[in-house]
């Protein structure tokens, strides 16, 4: 079902109320919902898009999560999953953040091992399920 940007923006906000509060200290520049997509800059990447990245620039310390590129990967998911993967992403780029704080990279250094193993075509999550089909364990006992 595809969201619109105000139903994802409400989804976020009830996501990060959710968030210890001290994860978002220095955070000067909050959380943005971006409306576009951003495709992976790389060639031959067409299917891989950007969904959040964390900023420290002239303008502060800030994420930025990308609602065209959700829209382009979950149009069809589920609700639950656009809430699963917002948060997953959310903590991922307040990762960023916290480590940024603490003078560390080890998150940057894991993310870019991992896509370049998936550039390079190998699962860079080979234990990972499968969820294509958008089951979670809720919806098994639902059956």
């Amino acid at each position: 079902m595809l969201l619109s940007i105000d139903e994802v923006g409400d989804l976020l906000d009830e996501i990060a109320e959710t968030i210890p509060e001290a994860l978002f200290q220095g955070l000067t520049g909050g959380v943005i919902l971006q409306e576009e997509a951003l495709p992976d800059p790389q060639p031959n990447a067409e299917d891989l898009f950007i969904l959040g990245e964390y900023c420290h620039d002239m303008l502060g310390r800030y994420i930025n999560l990308y609602y065209g590129s959700f829209a382009a990967l979950y149009r069809d998911a589920p609700v639950r999953v656009w809430e699963r993967e917002l948060r997953t992403t959310l903590l991922h780029e307040l990762t960023h953040h916290v480590e940024s704080l603490a003078g560390v990279r080890d998150l940057e250094v894991k993310d870019e091992i991992e896509m370049e193993l998936f550039r390079s075509g190998e699962d860079p999550y080979p234990d990972d399920e499968d969820y294509s089909d958008w089951d979670t364990p809720e919806d098994e006992e639902e059956k």
